[in-house]
């Protein structure tokens, strides 16, 4: 039985489809979305993995037919026909990979800007201090007004829960996180679940990039240059900050860890450590070594050391 061509191609049609569209969907090449802005990524991701898929199972599939349809036969060692172009199909190769661009163009684009990306309006704004950082303007990562913005900003799709403002160093070879309003200051970063986060990072040595798998974030903060990053936690758990930027001889172990908490959770973590850095503040007074004596001085270090009189004087009976 002769299937007509056309039926073929139409079937075959309908299964790359179908294998493309599931694969784009279930292909598990992505680590889990813990963020708003993580979901419109993946979006954009499963359709370009959507599109690869099926360019290679057409790609792919049309050589093996070749190979099979258009092999030699057995005793024939005459030439091919003499075929120098088929202008139809070039047009039809050129226009699909350019439809393809502009599409993926335009929906990039569009995530981007959803998740508050880079404004070029914003590059002759200033910079505002942490404790500005109620009066944030989207999209604002500047250092001078010389400077281009960096980093990823507010969503025009704003929250109604409040925000929390952390400034983040990063030196060689860890991740310092300032909690600007209640001035805690941590190694690692808790956050509450749906509330926006807004970091302003900063590099205080080398250039470091600051990664966030699970919410499919990363910016490099560069000395001398303020950068910003704002990201909706909708997970609640503990995922890894990594360095992605080689920063040197121990840039692997640049890591610390990211816990997204919930409300109630948060303020408890939140008063403890205002409550542990209040005391640790006022156990702490600052003396000026240059007006004590020897003895003043080295009084503490003996101490610990076990040093008393009697010991002095068995140590003066020696000599």
């Amino acid at each position: 039985m002769n299937i007509p061509s056309n039926i073929i191609t139409l079937v075959a049609g309908i299964i790359v489809t179908m294998i493309s569209i599931w694969y784009g969907q279930n292909h598990g090449l992505m680590p889990v979305a813990a963020s708003e802005e993580a979901i419109q990524v993946d979006g954009l991701f499963n359709l370009m993995v959507t599109i690869a898929c099926g360019l290679f199972l057409i790609v792919q599939g049309t050589l093996v037919f070749c190979l099979i349809k258009f092999r030699r036969k057995q005793g024939d060692t005459t030439d091919g026909p003499p075929i120098e172009g088929n202008i139809p199909l070039e047009i039809v190769w050129t226009a699909i990979p350019t439809i393809i661009v502009f599409i993926l163009s335009i929906y990039s684009f569009e995530v981007y800007n959803n998740m508050g990306g880079l404004d070029p309006m914003a590059s002759m704004a200033s910079h505002h201090s942490p404790s500005q950082h109620q009066h944030h303007q989207p999209m604002l990562a500047m250092a001078n007004q010389s400077q281009i913005s960096l980093g990823i900003g507010d969503s025009p799709d704003e929250n109604s829960n409040s925000p929390v403002y952390v400034d983040v160093n990063g030196i060689q070879y860890a991740w310092i996180f300032n909690y600007a309003d209640s001035g805690i200051i941590s190694g690692e970063l808790r956050v509450p679940v749906e509330h926006p986060v807004h970091l302003n990072l900063r590099a205080g040595d080398v250039i470091h990039a600051f990664w966030l798998p699970e919410f499919r974030l990363k910016q490099d903060t560069i000395p001398g240059q303020d950068a910003t990053l704002v990201f909706t936690p909708t997970r609640i758990g503990d995922y890894p900050i990594i360095c992605a930027e080689l920063c040197g001889a121990y840039h692997g172990g640049m890591k610390s860890r990211l816990y997204v908490m919930s409300e109630t959770d948060y303020q408890e973590w939140l008063q403890e450590n205002i409550i542990a850095q209040t005391q640790e503040g006022v156990n702490t007074v600052a003396v000026n070594t240059s007006e004590m004596s020897d003895g003043e001085y080295l009084t503490p270090y003996a101490q610990e050391m076990g040093v008393n009189q009697e010991i002095i004087a068995q140590l003066r009976q020696i000599q």
